[in-house]
């Protein structure tokens, strides 16, 4: 069964208890703006999700994730996919440029991509062989932003933009630099920060559009949708990260309607 795990402001802001690959309750070509971020299949330790699967079983998972996203996508929706640069656990893999070559193969056209300087992740190393030119090891301490849209990129001036002068001009840059979120604060293993779906909700939408989020989380893309008026539809596969989401809402977004839950 499907379940709307939450919902408020009037059915603006959905939180959906289930797999995104099989829930229904999404109708197709609703969403103005996809902003996630998948698992990375690096053995992170989520409760509902095996994130440390063969690499090709993850490229098939990432394939039926992003022609799902497109056949919800609005003409001329967008996608704001926060994804590692490549990795090295587990064997190297150059995950950035496949997923790319995969979205564009299920029909998402590549529009530009934005390198995220998360600064607390550059003390990792990958030395492979220390002092020596025999294996070494380069990793960059960075993650990226893969900006992609369904057929058309030029959405018009019809709707009603928020973002100012100078939030343009600095986000239009490549790099962003900001920090990542703490996993405790927020009780998730791999949360992203607030800044993240802000950035990329005001910059890639406009006011009173609908945001999805296929891997919820903690919920932080829905935060920033109740904080920026937005409609924000999250699909999260655990019950307990939609509680945590639940909780994020009312506390961070003082979202204070009652709460229920719509078997369908």
């Amino acid at each position: 069964m499907t379940k709307i795990y939450f919902s408020a402001l009037n059915g603006d802001i959905l939180i959906i208890n289930d797999d995104f690959l099989k829930t229904e309750l999404i109708e197709p070509e609703t969403i103005n703006l996809i902003v996630t971020s998948p698992p990375y299949n690096v053995d992170v330790r989520y409760n509902s999700f095996k994130d440390d699967i063969p690499y090709d079983e993850y490229l098939e998972f990432t394939a039926n994730w992003l022609e799902k996203a497109y056949i919800l996508s609005k003409h001329g929706g967008r996608l704001c996919l926060n994804i590692p640069l490549d990795k090295n656990k587990g064997g190297q893999q150059s995950v950035y440029a496949d997923i790319i070559t995969i979205a564009k193969k299920v029909g998402w056209k590549y529009s530009s991509t934005i390198i995220w300087n998360e600064g607390n992740i550059s003390r990792r190393t990958a030395w492979g062989s220390w002092l020596s030119a025999s294996a070494p090891y380069v990793i960059a301490p960075v993650e990226v932003i893969a900006v992609l849209y369904k057929k058309e990129w030029h959405r018009g001036k019809s709707g009603k933009s928020d973002i100012s002068k100078k939030e343009f001009m600095e986000w239009t840059s490549g790099i962003w630099n900001f920090p990542g979120e703490s996993k405790k604060r927020v009780g998730h293993p791999a949360p992203f920060p607030l800044e993240l779906p802000k950035r990329c909700i005001k910059l890639f939408s406009f006011v009173g559009d609908v945001i999805l989020d296929p891997f919820l989380g903690s919920g932080t893309t829905l935060v920033a949708c109740a904080k920026l008026g937005r409609k924000g539809i999250g699909v999260e596969i655990d019950k307990n990260y939609c509680e945590i989401a639940k909780q994020r809402l009312i506390s961070e977004a003082k979202v204070n309607q009652p709460t229920f839950d719509i078997i369908k």
